[in-house]
């Protein structure tokens, strides 16, 4: 049962973000205009990962425009039982987006609703970002929560309008999520398990992303 602690919210990037949220503004510099909604759809293709074995993350667009990720097996933890392997998870989800011929798309923004349980002493640390396989990225943001502390790790982030990473007209890469889970003693009490999750139980995280669109030229 989890327990009710102090919450954080954290906010990257300009605007605060809340799940159904109007679409926000497509990069300025877009030659071609930007694109109203879309209809798509998002297949998971692969997984890759400790946090991710085969099987365990599900997608699916919502009303909204957004999409949602569900991971089925991904925290970490140390402390207590735990295996050293145990305090660092990644995942990277490969998935296949449908849409139109003539548009292409980005992610702008994103919404991290995680679970933490800490120790005082101990931090977790998440890490996050997206590319279009075989391009380039721009890395990934990064950022630590520290105990005492037993509650959902709520992170809004919206990507910079001049970072925006379109899929080059024309091309169908797959669009790759990438993320990393860890957890640090720190000074906390080796005895009792410290951990971050992103398992999506029936009261746990749901991952959301946005997507803008603009026009292919013809």
């Amino acid at each position: 049962m989890r327990m009710r602690g102090k919450k954080a919210f954290f906010v990257l990037g300009a605007t605060v973000l809340a799940v159904g949220a109007a679409s926000v503004a497509p990069a300025a510099a877009d030659p071609t205009g930007a694109r109203g909604p879309v209809e798509f759809k998002v297949e998971v293709a692969g997984v890759a990962g400790s946090g991710c074995p085969a099987g365990t993350v599900a997608t699916a667009v919502r009303d909204d425009g957004t999409f949602r990720i569900v991971y089925g097996a991904y925290t970490a933890q140390a402390g207590g039982s735990s295996r050293p392997v145990d305090a660092h998870k990644n995942c990277q989800a490969f998935l296949r987006v449908t849409a139109p011929q003539d548009v292409t798309y980005a992610i702008s923004s994103s919404y991290h609703p995680i679970y933490a349980r800490l120790e005082n002493g101990a931090n977790a640390t998440l890490k996050f970002s997206y590319y279009f396989e075989g391009l380039p990225w721009n890395g990934m943001v990064t950022r630590t929560l520290n105990g005492a502390y037993d509650d959902e790790w709520r992170i809004a982030y919206e990507e910079p309008a001049d970072r925006l990473l379109f899929q080059p007209c024309g091309e169908r890469r797959r669009l790759v999520l990438n993320t990393e889970l860890r957890i640090d003693k720190g000074t906390s009490d080796p005895s009792k398990t410290d951990f971050i999750t992103m398992d999506s139980l029936s009261d746990g995280p749901v991952i959301f992303y946005r997507l803008t669109w603009k026009n292919c030229p013809r």
